[in-house]
């Protein structure tokens, strides 16, 4: 392989885009994305992720594509595609698969595949290998070689991005790894953790997910007991966080395409091994049923079957446009099925993908907003952060509801009449 490797990035969404602008850098770089619309807004500036700048874009070396073919004789492949799971929580690893195919038929001897999916651990062994030598008809371990390095990126984080965070990477054999820690360690400043094996990297991937699941899920759990209690979680959270190592986790919905998805792919595969994975599970089961709870105690706040409610924000986490795995659906769910009239708001969100994906219709300016028997801070973007007591008090109704699911407004006086509801 040359010193100085030609390489292809599979998939240019919130992870291979940054990573193939990074990379592009200091190597010949192509990103390809089955999207041939994608392609095109990133050809002419716009990345609908505002993961990366137009300046970055009109300003990199790197060669966009959707046509595999332009992809054949890299040295190394990158594949950054999504790892959801289905409807019965099983990992779905049919975006991995066919990354796999499409790279095995522009597989050339000597290259270098490397998956940065989240995965369980044994995929990129036990799955893509396979696959990639099945495609190309080439030898794993002989005629190509397989490497994992876990994608860590955090959508909407401006500071912990690809070329300033610590890269895991490992590979088939030591001088893979070493080959792969060079090529990181080229946008990174040589900050490189080279993990035993394949399998271990997975795993520390893999966890890194669990672990914030279960952390939130305590926290989402202590909120439902606090409330019953008549004690605010965030005032105990203030509190708490006055000692040296309380962990500042926060209540709240946990969706997105990582924590709601990851702990998952790591209970399917020890059921696989024969372990039943409790704490795991256990904390899946809160999270998951947050979105109710919330409904439920709306529902009972507001006093009525009928009301009228504002909702703001829809992504899955705050200041991103991502509306993947977007757990606010289900707070709109529980509160039209008790009969309540829903309107939803959130000023990043794409309007079609809310309506093709969910089958919501955005509303308009604020402005044009009003009336409501309660408004629900769902996400805390930045411009619903922003919010004086008067811009609550125009959105809702003289004795209305104000609900504050993420303690944005808690310092806020609100006007005599409006009520209340946080955890």
């Amino acid at each position: 392989m040359s010193p100085s490797p030609r390489i292809a990035v599979i998939g240019l969404g919130y992870v291979g885009l940054p990573l193939a602008l990074a990379l592009a850098r200091p190597f010949d770089v192509v990103g390809f994305d089955i999207d041939r619309g994608r392609v095109n807004e990133l050809a002419e500036g716009h990345d609908r992720t505002n993961e990366v700048t137009r300046g970055a874009l009109d300003s990199t070396r790197l060669q966009l594509t959707a046509d595999d073919a332009e992809i054949a004789g890299a040295d190394i492949f990158i594949i950054t595609v999504p790892t959801p799971v289905d409807d019965d929580h099983l990992p779905d690893l049919g975006a991995v698969r066919a990354a796999c195919r499409t790279v095995g038929r522009r597989l050339r001897a000597g290259a270098i595949v490397v998956l940065e999916s989240t995965v369980y651990p044994g995929v990129t062994e036990e799955v893509c290998g396979p696959l990639l030598a099945d495609a190309s008809g080439l030898r794993c371990g002989v005629d190509f070689f397989l490497g994992y390095s876990p994608e860590r990126m955090n959508p909407g984080d401006k500071v912990h991005t690809v070329d300033k965070i610590t890269k895991v990477v490992s590979g088939q054999t030591p001088a893979v790894a070493q080959k792969l820690g060079m090529v990181y360690g080229a946008v990174n400043g040589s900050d490189v953790f080279v993990a035993a094996s394949i399998k271990t990297a997975e795993a520390a991937k893999i966890i890194e997910n669990a672990q914030r699941d279960i952390n939130i899920a305590f926290i989402n759990e202590v909120t439902m007991i606090f409330e019953r209690l008549g004690i605010s979680v965030f005032e105990v959270l203030d509190a708490s966080a006055t000692k040296w190592n309380f962990l500042p986790f926060r209540p709240g919905l946990v969706g997105g395409h990582c924590i709601g998805v990851d702990p998952y792919y790591l209970a399917h595969k020890a059921v696989q091994v024969g372990h039943q994975p409790e704490v795991i599970l256990a904390g899946r089961r809160i999270n998951d049923g947050m979105g109710e709870y919330v409904a439920d105690r709306l529902h009972q706040a507001l006093g009525q079957d009928k009301g009228r409610v504002l909702v703001l924000g829809l992504t899955f986490k705050e200041n991103v446009p991502d509306l993947r795995n977007a757990k606010v659906v289900d707070v709109i769910k529980g509160l039209q099925q008790r009969g309540h009239t829903v309107d939803v708001h959130d000023p990043l969100a794409d309007p079609a993908e809310a309506l093709r994906e969910y089958t919501i219709a955005l509303q308009g300016p604020l402005t044009t907003l009003g009336g409501y028997d309660c408004v629900l801070g769902a996400v805390a973007h930045e411009p619903y952060r922003a919010f004086a007591a008067a811009d609550l008090a125009r959105l809702v109704t003289a004795n209305g509801l104000v609900a504050d699911l993420q303690g944005m407004w808690r310092r806020l006086a609100l006007p005599s009449g409006l009520r209340r509801w946080q955890p």
